[in-house]
């Protein structure tokens, strides 16, 4: 977005592109990042929690939050219990909870249960990973019980991982096997070895039109009959292997070692340690040489604090100097900017939500809170098509928007850009260090 001299001013650019996760098979290897959740001899670092929407919880203190926990160990103690290295629970009570709270992991256990019995594995207090008789005697066939477990059952009708893709679960007496990445709002389940769900967003149960919180605890629901767990392993997964697996295949436009194919303020960015740098109090626009009409956009980038940036999107291209006057401005005369911005920092603490991080600017909000801290790198993924634009951030959709319906704009500025239907992509830098790297572009 432009320098900031003050709020009405700010242009903050945003980008829409939905995520698509490699479909490697999850890592066999205990021994790298692996560690125990549940010792096998008691129930610490769990305390009980029901089916209950986190968001007030977030807003306790963290005195208070640990009051809770321990009011509810009597009912926890109640209904669970240890035995022989396994977790038990009688089909009643609370469900066990991690005191821990938990970003992008990779979650593997071993469960058991009994006919009749309803269960599942809540993911940042979100339901949730299905677990269930599915025998026709269960009574569940019209909620699709038949279907097998493993699926995201709180998902929309229809929508990509509701139903598992293979039906995998053994006789009720046998031990199964689950396995659970989720990284952003994207889950991937093998159960019994066989992938059931294939990357498919998790949708906010408590508000379908937000992302995934971004971080929560590992919930085990019992629900109708007794369910036994055991060898329930955790491995958090840190920011750069979480965009290994974000990546899919598609064509580097940035070679990571010059500005090769990049035209417009090239005199404004360097190439340092294979990264794409805005220098400092340098603006102005670069850009693809090549023209886009429908694309994916996939990269990784860094903000310093308070930095300020933006994606040029279908942007008309120029002749000249990007900081002559005149020169066309990525938020108007392209299709839009999608803002890249510190939005954490109290300087944008009262900016309109059109100028938040991942918005179009001026014209349509992204939801906030799901970057990383100023100084990490961030992965991103934004789809154009047609009219519409999808952004991802660190796995979590944060725009989805058709800018053929927007009437209203910020400041009553127009936008002229806003129907192009083709253009160059590129960056819009306004004085600030902001780091891009691994850019790939997918045309539709």
């Amino acid at each position: 977005m432009p320098k900031i001299l003050c709020p009405v001013r700010l242009r903050l650019y945003t980008i829409f592109v939905p995520l698509i996760l490699c479909r490697n098979v999850l890592s066999d290897a205990p021994d790298l990042g692996w560690r125990k959740i549940s010792n096998g001899q008691d129930l610490s670092g769990w305390h009980g929690m029901g089916h209950e929407d986190p968001r007030p919880l977030l807003q306790l203190s963290a005195e208070d939050r640990a009051k809770r926990r321990e009011a509810s160990l009597a009912d926890l103690h109640k209904h669970w219990r240890v035995e022989n290295g396994e977790v038990v629970n009688d089909g009643k009570g609370l469900y066990l909870t991690t005191d821990r709270d938990y970003g992008d992991f990779e979650l593997q256990l071993e469960y058991r249960t009994v006919p009749l019995a309803d269960s599942g594995i809540y993911l940042r207090s979100t339901p949730q990973v299905q677990i269930w008789d599915t025998t026709r005697e269960g009574g569940k066939w019209k909620l699709g019980a038949d279907k097998g477990s493993g699926g995201l059952w709180n998902n929309s009708p229809g929508a990509q991982g509701k139903d598992p893709l293979v039906k995998a679960d053994r006789p009720f007496g046998e031990w199964n096997s689950v396995r659970i990445l989720l990284i952003g709002s994207r889950v991937t389940v093998h159960l019994n070895e066989q992938l059931v769900v294939d990357a498919a967003i998790l949708e906010n149960f408590w508000d379908r039109e937000a992302p995934l919180l971004p971080r929560g605890p590992i919930q085990l629901q019992t629900h109708g009959g007794e369910i036994r767990w055991r060898n329930i392993l955790l491995r958090e997964i840190a920011p750069e292997e979480a965009h290994g697996w974000l990546v899919g295949r598609r064509r580097q436009v940035f070679n990571g070692k010059d500005l090769t194919g990049w035209a417009g303020a090239v005199d404004s960015y360097e190439v340092k340690d294979g990264a794409l740098v805005s220098r400092p109090d340098h603006g102005g626009v670069i850009y693809t040489e090549e023209v886009y009409s429908d694309f994916r956009a996939r990269f990784e980038f860094k903000l310093p604090p308070a930095g300020n940036n933006g994606l040029a999107i279908r942007y008309p291209g120029f002749p000249r100097d990007s900081k002559e006057k005149g020169s066309p401005e990525a938020a108007y005369h392209g299709m839009c900017e999608l803002q890249i911005l510190d939005d954490s920092h109290p300087m944008y603490k009262n900016i309109d939500p059109r100028q938040a991080h991942g918005s179009a600017y001026g014209m349509v909000a992204a939801k906030r809170g799901y970057l990383r801290p100023a100084g990490e790198w961030n992965f991103e993924v934004v789809t154009v098509k047609g009219s519409t634009i999808h952004v991802e951030l660190n796995g979590a959709v944060i725009l989805d928007c058709d800018l053929s319906r927007v009437t209203k704009f910020m400041a009553d500025s127009p936008h002229p850009g806003k129907d192009r239907t083709s253009g160059h992509f590129g960056f819009a830098g306004h004085d600030d260090v902001v780091m891009f790297r691994n850019v790939w572009i997918e045309r539709l």
